[in-house]
């Protein structure tokens, strides 16, 4: 049986980085002299686990985790990862992925509070490709979590599973953790 793919959500529109004064993609908007989703997909690639980038421009993240779900179908399960999320460390993507023989669902919590990748089962596998629209993921979890079947597990060390992109102020942020971590 194959392991679960990593999906890297990259087709997001950003309105809300433009909308707070930023210029362009979040995604291509530099962390430390890097962009974003390079340092998502170093952290993705670091983690050994397989991976699918999805950026295809669709209309909203059910459409693309659909995509990424029907391009990778022979996976053992999927972690969905959006692409803003920088500071996510590729031991938590392992985490995830070892947690997911478990549990048909799996979330992480950075200090109490939801954080990314949400992985799911093969069993999810026909939920998944139904997905359409904004929601993303979020019915598929509920029904995992309506029959017992999604596990939650703590990351208290990896702030990075809550630090997403989505304002110029965010970015700020996440450059401040950056340089927190660099520093010994």
């Amino acid at each position: 049986m194959s392991q679960p793919t990593i999906l890297v959500l990259a087709s997001g529109q950003g309105a809300r980085f433009i909308a707070s004064g930023g210029t362009g993609s979040k995604l291509r908007a530099l962390l430390g002299g890097k962009p974003v989703l390079e340092r998502t997909l170093d952290a993705v690639r670091a983690s050994g686990l397989a991976w699918h980038l999805e950026d295809a421009g669709h209309d909203g993240m059910g459409d693309s985790i659909a995509a990424g779900v029907k391009a990778t179908s022979d996976a053992s399960g999927w972690l969905i990862l959006p692409g803003d999320l920088p500071l996510i460390q590729p031991r938590t993507l392992q985490a995830v992925a070892a947690a997911l023989s478990h549990y048909g669902a799996v979330i992480p919590h950075y200090r109490g509070q939801r954080g990314h990748p949400v992985g799911f089962a093969a069993s999810c596998r026909e939920a998944l490709l139904m997905l359409k629209g904004p929601q993303g993921a979020a019915a598929v979890l509920r029904s995992q979590e309506a029959i017992n079947a999604a596990g939650r597990l703590d990351e208290d060390d990896d702030p990075g599973i809550v630090t997403d992109i989505d304002t110029v102020q965010d970015l700020r942020n996440a450059e401040a953790l950056l340089a927190a971590r660099q520093t010994p």
